[in-house]
């Protein structure tokens, strides 16, 4: 009896052990799970690059310190992106404070404000702090004063994570010197790595027949080869993807129609032959094929070109608009703008209409004209005068100041340099697109000159990865330089 009275009561004691740990654990964990909410101290640069960074913290809290309402504050009055941003966040924060139920020292749920997009609190600074800064900071300086509040802060939450967040490396450098935690804002970044960013293009593996062959159907249509494929690869292609096969018998492909493991290619128009130049220029190489495929299809309405300096983006461009312009009379006009970020010293105001205002960022273009121009032989000095006057009757260039409110019908648009866009610039423009018009972006990414904008964050990256796989747009990055020995040596030494 005493032994069965042993063996029952064993497993009792087992259960109310386990229970005990469960409990435990289930305390621990949601201990774990308030500790994991972090507060971020956000610094003026990064509420005027994105005025929605405020809901873009999850289920993390925000902390707007005083002076960085302050900054806001200064930094309103003008036409400026920046000034318009301040505005905008402005807004933003009367709509968040307006909702407010409960004393704002406890912090004003986000969940209703962002719709869903933030179940974390704003705080904002409603009391004096010390400042708690080295002796060889100046206290005035408002990036100072900001540190002072993550000091501040950091003490008063010892087991809690604060965090500034900043587009000012300095600052984070600063942050970091004291022993703050700093972080760039990395929210619209697209990609970490650019390196992983869509080329365009896929190389099919050797055994990709053998694999795919199998039930393959193919037809002509136009001159062109159609093949219908299944197997694995296919729900890895997108829509608009080239794809090429070197060897005895090359392939180069542009894929139409992907529905799960089944796939839609057809072969190009080989725009290297010379039968097959446009405007005079035959492709050099296999991406300068490809980019002119996608440059002389009128289906494509967005197209984005990037590559260094000398891979023929701004003369492919121009030689297929100015095809489609005069030749095929597909578009009425060309239409070309960039930004205008100095590369050294600004040289100051620039007289004139808004076109001779452009006239000096337009190097550029008045270069590949030139080249285009040659390639009319027949004319002789004359024919070719007559000819650069038409065709720069048919391009206008425009400011991208004024681009707001517009509407461009049936025009062949070109962004050049696009890489020193912000996703919301790049946005802007490519909403003034309407019927019958075609934009096409450029850049280097690796050539960025605004301030608080990488290759993660450039409106070029932005726009390659979100209009990927959509039946209407291409890409492709052009990888061999094609401009002059010389430049294709420096290009890899330098």
């Amino acid at each position: 009896m005493h032994c069965v009275r042993f063996a029952n009561r064993k497993p009792n004691t087992v259960n109310s052990m386990t229970k005990k740990s469960a409990v435990s654990a289930k305390a621990k964990s949601k201990a774990t799970k308030v500790k994991l909410t972090k507060l971020f101290v956000l610094d003026t640069n990064v509420l005027m690059h994105d005025p929605s960074s405020v809901y873009r913290f999850e289920e993390h809290d925000v902390f707007l310190p005083i002076m960085t309402l302050e900054e806001l504050d200064n930094n309103k009055k003008g036409m400026s992106e920046i000034a318009r941003n301040a505005r905008q966040i402005t807004r933003t924060l009367d709509e968040i404070v307006t909702s407010l139920t409960d004393g704002i020292e406890n912090g004003i749920e986000l969940y209703g404000p962002s719709r869903k997009l933030a179940s974390g609190h704003l705080f904002l600074q409603t009391e004096a702090i010390s400042n708690d800064l080295p002796a060889g900071l100046p206290t005035a300086k408002a990036d100072n004063q900001i540190l002072a509040v993550v000091i501040h802060l950091q003490r008063r939450y010892p087991d809690r994570p604060v965090i500034l967040v900043s587009k000012d490396i300095n600052m984070r450098i600063k942050a970091r010197a004291l022993g703050l935690e700093a972080q760039d804002y990395f929210n619209d970044k697209v990609l970490e790595d650019t390196d992983l960013l869509y080329t365009g293009m896929r190389e099919l593996p050797p055994s990709f027949w053998d694999k795919h062959g199998q039930g393959m159907e193919s037809w002509k249509k136009d001159s062109r080869t159609l093949y219908r494929v299944k197997g694995p690869l296919c729900p890895n292609l997108l829509v608009n993807e080239f794809l090429y096969q070197e060897g005895e018998q090359p392939l180069y492909a542009i894929v139409r129609e992907v529905a799960g493991k089944t796939a839609q290619f057809e072969t190009l128009i080989d725009y290297t032959h010379p039968k097959n130049n446009v405007w005079g220029i035959a492709a050099r190489n296999r991406e300068q094929n490809f980019a002119l495929n996608l440059l002389m299809n009128p289906d494509i309405d967005f197209i984005t070109l990037l590559g260094q300096a000398g891979t023929g983006k701004t003369l492919l461009t121009l030689a297929a608009g100015l095809t489609q312009v005069l030749d095929s009379k597909i578009y009425s006009e060309i239409i070309m703008t960039r930004v205008t970020v100095p590369v050294g010293e600004d040289i100051g105001f620039l007289p004139g209409t808004e076109e001779e205002k452009m006239g000096p960022w337009m190097g550029a273009l008045e270069d590949n004209l030139e080249v285009l121009n040659k390639t009319d032989d027949e004319g002789g000095d004359w024919g070719r005068a007559a000819t650069r006057d038409l065709i720069r009757s048919r391009i206008k260039i425009k400011s991208l100041n004024f681009m707001r409110g517009r509407t461009f019908l049936n025009k062949f648009l070109i962004i050049d340099e696009a890489q020193n866009l912000t996703p919301k610039q790049m946005k802007t423009l490519i909403t003034r697109a309407g019927p019958g018009t075609k934009v096409i972006c450029m850049g280097n990414i690796a050539q960025i000159d605004t301030p608080y904008l990488t290759e993660g964050s450039s409106g070029l990256t932005y726009v390659v990865d979100r209009f990927k796989g959509w039946e209407h747009s291409g890409h492709i990055t052009l990888q061999r330089g094609e401009r002059s020995r010389l430049a294709d040596h420096a290009a890899e030494v330098l």
